[in-house]
């Protein structure tokens, strides 16, 4: 159990780069050539991304507390 939460908590602590484009929009903003343009699209993408695990997240969080609560309490 203990060797699971390390390994859990040295993978949320390191993060990697990552590009979110598809393959057809990279290539039309590097023939654009605006970087600012590419950067604040990837950025929107990694948010778009987020969205469905974080609504996971929490339903599973609600699902895991109602459990809980009624064990606690007959």
């Amino acid at each position: 159990m203990k060797l699971t939460g390390i390994v859990l908590i040295v993978l949320l602590l390191v993060s990697v780069p990552a590009e979110a484009q598809c393959a057809m929009c990279r290539a039309v903003l590097e023939s654009s050539g605006d970087q600012e343009v590419a950067k604040s699209l990837n950025n929107g993408i990694v948010y778009l991304m987020i969205i469905p695990y974080v609504l996971v997240g929490v339903t599973i969080f609600y699902i895991y507390k109602r459990f809980f609560q009624n064990k606690k309490n007959p």
